[in-house]
């Protein structure tokens, strides 16, 4: 997750939501749920019969209350314990204990942010926030198998460590027929990529400049400098994946915005900067390209990140050209090339028939 630190919004409801004659009545800044359906040629409802399960460490005692700011302040429909919409758990599946606070640790505005793009991808999905007792491998593999035993149609993680001998041991805990398991690829760049994305099982997000301009899309999209790709010495390179400078697996698969600097809103007063911020990072594509396969209603389609190579996907998917995240000498596993590349993948959803 990235943080714009030269952004600070206040805090509370927002836009026409707001209370009447309050003095922050303008919509926060950073891109909002409109911008992306605008960006992305979503629909605006779909999902209701998904649960889009979050992993994260710690705990976010303001999680719901939170999201029910953000939700308000966008005009979406609410979505609580109350109602059935919200549901938050710890790492064994059981609303208490949950873990310690995540305080100033960064992890409360990684869930906030989860919350938040989920929420703006797919306004009708259930969610379900898995709190890790704490951000190891173990306990976060745990959450994930916890989240699908929970019935769980989709699972997003914004977390990742660079990949290493051993991490094979937890792939497993990754992978589950029927369930898409989405994870960032990181925002360090091009080098060792970061597992879980380099799972087999695993739809691997990287991330974009996305900005307005004056084509027939109204958008364009180059690399995102921080977005992080490479190529894996520890996992195989799957059948379906056919690029030749990697003879492992190669990451990323598909992606989204990612950019700080064109970030998003979100809202959060338990982290630090506390209320309203602007925020990037993978961490925002990875729950965002979650709720695009929960608004599209089909994560069977998706065991792995496969569907996103196929020839039928293309048309659905914006081929971002332009851009770079490293220095390999403008090979496509740092540079944003058309057809397939490391930083960005397959591209970026056009609507949702590659999804």
């Amino acid at each position: 997750m990235e943080v714009r630190t030269d952004v600070s919004g206040g805090r509370g409801v927002r836009g026409p939501a707001a209370a009447a004659g309050a003095a922050d009545s303008a919509l926060p800044e950073g891109y909002g749920p409109a911008d992306l359906r605008s960006a992305y040629h979503l629909p605006a409802a779909g999902g209701a019969d998904q649960t889009v399960a979050l992993v994260d460490a710690y705990d976010d005692p303001t999680a719901e209350a939170d999201l029910a700011v953000y939700r308000a302040t966008y005009g979406l429909p609410a979505c609580t314990t109350d109602n059935g919409c919200f549901r938050k758990v710890n790492q064994s599946g059981q609303p208490s204990p949950l873990p310690q606070s995540a305080g100033t640790s960064g992890w409360a505005g990684e869930t906030a942010l989860d919350l938040d793009m989920v929420s703006a991808a797919c306004p009708q999905c259930h969610i379900l926030l898995v709190e890790g007792d704490e951000p190891t491998v173990t306990d976060l593999a745990q959450a994930v198998d916890t989240a699908v035993a929970l019935g769980a149609n989709e699972v997003s993680n914004s977390y990742g460590g660079t990949e290493a001998n051993g991490d094979d041991a937890f792939a497993r805990d990754y992978s589950h027929p029927g369930v898409a398991v989405v994870a960032a690829s990181g925002d360090a760049g091009y080098g060792v990529p970061n597992f879980p994305a380099a799972y087999p099982g695993v739809v691997a997000t990287g991330g974009t400049t996305l900005t307005p301009a004056g084509n027939d899309r109204g958008w364009q999209e180059t690399a995102w400098a921080g977005a992080g790709s490479g190529c894996s010495a520890w996992f195989a390179k799957p059948a379906w994946q056919q690029d030749t400078d990697c003879p492992g697996r190669t990451v990323a698969d598909v992606s989204a915005v990612a950019d700080p600097q064109t970030g998003l809103a979100t809202y959060n007063t338990t982290g630090r900067p506390a209320g309203w911020s602007v925020v990037g990072g993978t961490s925002a594509s990875s729950p965002f390209i979650a709720g695009l396969i929960a608004l599209a209603g089909n994560p069977s389609a998706f065991p792995d990140a496969s569907r996103f190579y196929s020839a039928d996907a293309a048309p659905g998917l914006n081929d971002v050209v332009g851009g770079g995240n490293g220095t390999c000498q403008g090979d496509y596993l740092c540079t944003a090339v058309a057809g397939y590349d490391g930083p960005t993948g397959n591209g970026t959803p056009n609507g949702l028939a590659a999804f």
